[in-house]
């Protein structure tokens, strides 16, 4: 059963990263997002949080247990990319709170002079 967790926990973190680069990229231009992509990285993401916390969890309880050598070390390791992997979910889900202030349905609510204000003000990334 430890190395199916592992495979998921390593997994996940990797995931985790990859998506947390490309929403990176958004950053620059939120407006290609809409709050139907917002809310379904907060929905995920959430729910991953809440995995992460059963593997935490599962984690303790082996550590807890008697291991080998071996195992124990491998439940260190995975409890320190759980560690990493609830970290970067928590960036995710704060990059996706941000970027949800500037999707597409939120620019398309704005009046062209608030648009136009924001451009010559540089208070916004032009589109």
């Amino acid at each position: 059963m430890l190395p199916t967790i592992a495979n998921m926990i390593d997994e996940g973190l990797a995931d985790a990263r990859e998506h947390y680069a490309k929403l990176l990229q958004a950053r620059l231009k939120p407006h290609v997002l809409d709050d139907s992509t917002i809310a379904r990285i907060k929905r995920v993401h959430g729910e991953t949080l809440q995995w992460c916390d059963l593997y935490d969890q599962q984690l303790a309880r082996w550590y807890a247990k008697r291991l080998t050598a071996e195992q124990r070390s491998e439940v260190a390791r995975l409890q320190g990319v759980q560690r990493e992997w609830h970290s970067v979910v928590i960036q995710i889900l704060t990059l996706a709170d941000e970027l949800g202030r500037g999707t597409i349905e939120r620019q398309l609510a704005k009046s062209d002079l608030q648009l136009g204000l924001e451009h010559l003000l540089g208070s916004r990334p032009p589109l």
